[in-house]
């Protein structure tokens, strides 16, 4: 266990080499903090922060900068969550508020947090497996051919062009839409098909072919829009950092263009909480120079997907947690709103 004071040192430190991009003395940290010690003990407390793998000297006669041990130790108990000036709060709500669909929200979250943190943000669509059903819409385009609309509690919307084996009046089709929602509405996705198996038998014998076709559509409607979605914005941002990526930014802007590496960095979407990982803590080797930081965001108590932003390592973690925690907050309201 380091003391207070080498921990107040480290905090020192990393907030110096955040700041600055220069690797830290320690004539400095005591010029510039208020450690009340000499530079002699704050020598031998960097010292012991270096033997124990906390910060490293990157070459001879400089200072010294954070490991991702370094940083790991200062995000779990060194740093808070730097909450958002009322301004800032106030200009997320506007522009979000503003979006016209679910694309539109998710574009706008992506513009949003790569201006607030100046990192990449990335944004998964809300995914259908864990959505609800917040209404199904049957339009008859022909005396044989409807429309079906599906909209979910996170204002995703599906179409299908349903061609039925015979004409229905306006009647049965507004009697099919309102059995139909009665059961499905407020529902997950998984649980309808049981609920609707047994829907046409309560129909009149010449429009359970079309009942049947019409739920048929709906059920591939569901199972084919479970895989997932992302939008990823603000990767200039990283030519900023260029010397923070030890070699080369490339194998950074590879390992952004494959969707599968991004949707495991986010992690699972059930776990809503806050995730920070630094460094060598990400798998894919292209994007051990860089921390993610992600949170889950949804339309109630539970995460519907994940969103967060892809940095270097020397990044404003306290800021930066705050940001993406509360753009969060607000694309949940405006979810749960629409």
């Amino acid at each position: 266990m380091l003391s207070e004071r080498r921990l107040e040192v480290l905090r020192a430190i990393v907030q110096d080499y955040v700041g600055t991009q220069e690797p830290v003395g320690s004539k400095a940290l005591t010029e510039r903090h208020n450690l009340q010690v000499s530079p002699a003990t704050v020598r031998n407390d960097m010292a012991a922060l270096e033997d124990e793998g906390y910060i490293a000297q990157p070459h001879t006669s400089a200072g010294r900068v954070p490991t991702d041990k370094g940083y790991r130790l200062f995000v779990d108990r060194l740093a808070g969550v730097k909450p958002l000036s009322k301004p800032e709060r106030r200009a997320i709500q506007n522009f979000l508020e503003d979006a016209v669909d679910l694309d539109d929200v998710v574009s706008r979250t992506v513009r949003l947090l790569a201006q607030l943190t100046r990192q990449v943000a990335v944004v998964q669509y809300p995914s259908l497996t864990r959505s609800t059903v917040r209404h199904v819409e049957l339009l008859l385009l022909a005396p044989a051919r409807l429309m079906l609309v599906l909209i979910t509690d996170t204002g995703r919307v599906e179409q299908r062009v349903v061609d039925c084996p015979a004409p229905i009046s306006e009647s049965s089709l507004a009697d099919l839409r309102a059995r139909l929602n009665s059961r499905v509405v407020g529902e997950r996705f998984s649980e309808v098909p049981g609920l609707v198996q047994d829907l046409p038998e309560s129909f009149d014998a010449e429009d359970r072919g079309t009942v049947s076709t019409v739920l048929a559509t709906l059920l591939e409607t569901l199972v084919e829009e479970t895989e997932e979605r992302l939008m990823i914005g603000g990767t200039a941002n990283l030519t900023r950092f260029v010397h923070d990526f030890p070699l080369t930014i490339r194998p950074v802007l590879e390992a952004l263009e494959e969707q599968v590496v991004l949707l495991k960095l986010l992690g699972e979407a059930k776990d809503p909480g806050m995730t920070v990982r630094i460094g060598h803590e990400n798998v894919h080797e292209g994007l051990t120079s860089t921390s993610v930081v992600s949170v889950g965001y949804g339309s109630g108590d539970e995460a519907v997907a994940k969103l967060g932003v892809v940095g270097p390592t020397r990044m404003d973690y306290p800021g930066t947690m705050g940001a993406v925690r509360a753009v969060a907050r607000y694309v949940g309201q405006i979810l749960a709103e629409s």
